[in-house]
């Protein structure tokens, strides 16, 4: 569903991303790990078309991104911390959402989850953050996207509303979306992902299922197994 080949991007002189090449794969959980100023966030933002490539290709589809922006219909995305218009209420942005992009059932079942029922008429500059961010993630599974891109999508949310996204995650998975991931909570990767790529210094350090990175540092976790990646990167 998503490639992306050979992506670098710097701002001004600092260098984010560095010929980065990876995939996520329909009906799999690509998870992008690294330390903090890994590159993944801005990884996250050129997919999402808010941010732009100096060099490489991304494809979603298998046609690249287009400035039109028309690829954007098939994807959702959440970013870690949502920018929401202070006098509107997330009634008025599904509304607008949904005029914009097209008609679209909203997901009932998810915003009673998030228990967002009682908030939905009020304006967003009366939101506590944790519920804000899940109006941000109730609009990035609003159209039943082919491809998901999740910027730390549990950062914020109460224990609950963080499993109910983990469990709508994997009924994404199981429809055979595409789901691109970026998280710092280790214990979240073990439950949700396939396959890892890892950054760091803007550079892809390892690429592959979960399997065989816990195969070739000989870990029995991810966060153990990224450790030691990590740690040999940083003694290279």
């Amino acid at each position: 569903m998503l490639e992306i080949e050979n992506l670098s991007k710097r701002f001004g002189r600092l260098r984010v991303l560095t010929d980065v090449s990876m995939s996520a794969r329909s009906g799999r959980v690509t998870a992008v790990l690294g330390p903090n100023a890994a590159g993944k966030t801005t990884l996250a933002k050129i997919v999402a078309g808010l941010a732009r490539a100096d060099r490489g290709v991304v494809r979603i589809g298998g046609a690249p991104i287009d400035p039109r922006g028309d690829y954007k219909r098939r994807l959702g995305y959440m970013p870690q911390a949502p920018a929401l218009p202070d006098t509107l209420t997330p009634s008025d942005l599904f509304a607008l959402l949904r005029r914009l992009r097209g008609a679209c059932a909203l997901d009932s079942a998810l915003i009673s989850d998030l228990d967002l029922g009682e908030h939905l008429g009020k304006p967003f500059r009366t939101l506590s953050g944790g519920t804000k961010q899940k109006v941000n993630a109730a609009v990035a599974f609003l159209f039943s996207p082919a491809l998901l891109v999740l910027d730390e999508p549990t950062n914020g949310l109460d224990p609950v509303s963080s499993a109910v996204v983990r469990a709508k995650i994997r009924s994404c998975r199981q429809e055979g979306r595409a789901v691109l991931l970026t998280s710092h909570i280790m214990s979240e990767i073990e439950q949700l992902a396939d396959d890892v790529v890892l950054l760091h210094d803007g550079k892809v350090q390892f690429s592959g299922d979960v399997t065989m990175l816990k195969r070739e540092t000989r870990q029995p976790t991810i966060e153990d197994a990224v450790a030691t990646l990590m740690r040999e990167t940083l003694a290279a």
